[in-house]
């Protein structure tokens, strides 16, 4: 007997009675509950689901829940019917002659597929498979490939991005011609600005990339955001951190947003991606990279180096009303060294928290104020709670997203432990986080 089997999903009685029988998720499997049979494979169950459930995925495709607290259930192992497994696709060769790009695997959408028997969407495309999985690369640049790790983006740490951004270090000393990291799209744009300030000083294009929908399904992103950020990777005049996704919802086009500047704005659209207080960098249509900006850097430029350490005693603090200044105290005596506060408008909390921020200033806790509207920049001279805070210490981080101004603090930290030495750096436009003027036909 199969001492580990594979019950994902399935606790209490349920998996004593799956056990019972000798199956696992994957196995044809009849069910007989109060003489109603139902066939087919058993599907794995959600971790924080109702126990009393088996599910099963008929082979009219459907699932179906069988209860077992409130009946008679009997299971039965059925012979394997002819297995349908995934082929992974031939590697095609590439032209001597092209620009070599390096694709780095990290997870994701654009590294899953969904198990048709199963029901299941599991990440377990290698690097090796999206190229294959498009062949229309072979043309466009020589592909080399490296599976980093194969995480969903909500289990991405300042860790990984850290081992990212040296893995980069090492392909760009080769002369890679330009470097992909494929990745989950839900923290995506945390990854693009850690890698932004990681990679100082960059002579290629650096494209994170991913999909929306999985590369194996019909309406899938993954194909169009891989040759767009390929083609970007080895052609494209810039040399800056980049996200590469749908700029709209036909098969046409990829934006290119800058890595400090861009948000995931949409669950589910392809074209969820938008940058914030700031033009797209570049665009890919008609097999070629237009550019959509001259502020950019330029390829070739010298003084590459990885600073890739970042400080994890940092936290983002969303205000709402209501918001209990002791989430603000607990954080000070935990002996976090920085708090960015995401409030509401041009910059502003309740005057409650005015206490316990500046308490966390005297203790030596760096406070920076980001806003909530996204769209727009700090201002906390205009009312007199601003100003209040700015009293007290707290620094309006101008018109830099909330999530970019905490990687950047935890990057800032992780160099410097003079607070003034933190404003300082904080305050400085690194890798395009921060404009002096914000025009009004940014907002989307």
């Amino acid at each position: 007997m199969n001492r580990n089997p594979n019950l994902q999903g399935y606790k209490g009685r349920v998996r004593e009675l799956l056990l019972s029988a000798g199956v696992e998720v994957g196995d044809e499997v009849r069910v007989v509950r109060d003489g109603e049979v139902y066939e087919g494979v058993l599907a794995p169950r959600i971790e924080y689901g109702g126990e009393d459930f088996i599910v099963v995925k008929l082979r009219s495709g459907y699932n179906i829940g069988v209860r077992v607290s409130d009946g008679k259930v009997q299971v039965e192992k059925l012979p394997a019917r002819r297995e349908v497994r995934y082929k992974s696709p031939v590697i095609p060769e590439a032209k001597a002659t092209l620009p070599s790009v390096a694709i780095l695997g990290t997870g994701g959408t654009i590294a899953s597929r969904v198990d048709y028997r199963t029901g299941a969407v599991t990440p377990i495309f290698s690097a090796d498979d999206l190229y294959g999985f498009t062949p229309e690369l072979a043309g466009i640049a020589r592909i080399d490939v490296e599976t980093v790790f194969n995480i969903f983006s909500e289990d991405m740490t300042p860790k990984h991005w850290s081992i990212i951004a040296y893995k980069i270090g090492e392909y760009v000393s080769k002369g890679i011609d330009g470097i992909i990291v494929t990745h989950g799209t839900d923290t995506m744009g945390y990854t693009a600005a850690a890698l932004s300030f990681a990679l100082r000083n960059l002579p290629v294009p650096v494209i994170l990339v991913g999909a929306q929908r999985s590369p194996d399904r019909p309406s899938s992103d993954a194909a169009l955001n891989l040759i767009g950020a390929v083609t970007a990777a080895a052609y494209a005049p810039f040399a800056e951190v980049v996200v590469a996704m749908h700029k709209g919802l036909s098969d046409d086009e990829v934006a290119f947003h800058r890595g400090t500047r861009v948000r995931k704005c949409h669950t589910s659209r392809r074209d969820a991606f938008k940058s914030i207080n700031s033009d797209q960098v570049a665009v890919y249509r008609d097999y070629k990279i237009e550019m959509l900006t001259e502020d950019y850097r330029r390829r070739g430029e010298d003084g590459f180096r990885v600073e890739a350490e970042f400080e994890e005693r940092v936290a983002l603090i969303k205000f709402y009303p209501g918001f209990d200044p002791k989430i603000i105290e607990w954080y000070i005596d935990d002996g976090y060294r920085g708090l960015v506060i995401e409030g509401t408008g041009l910059g502003h909390v309740s005057s409650r928290c005015i206490p316990a921020l500046k308490r966390a200033v005297d203790s030596g806790v760096f406070v920076g104020m980001t806003s909530q509207c996204l769209w727009g920049r700090i201002n906390m001279s205009v009312y007199r709670t601003g100003r209040e805070l700015q009293a007290v210490g707290v620094v309006p981080l101008e018109d830099m997203l909330p999530e970019t101004a905490l990687v950047k603090l935890m990057w800032v930290l992780a160099r410097v432990d003079d607070v003034g030495e933190a404003r300082r750096l904080m305050l400085t436009n690194i890798a395009g986080e921060i404009f002096r003027r914000t025009s009004f036909r940014w907002y989307a």
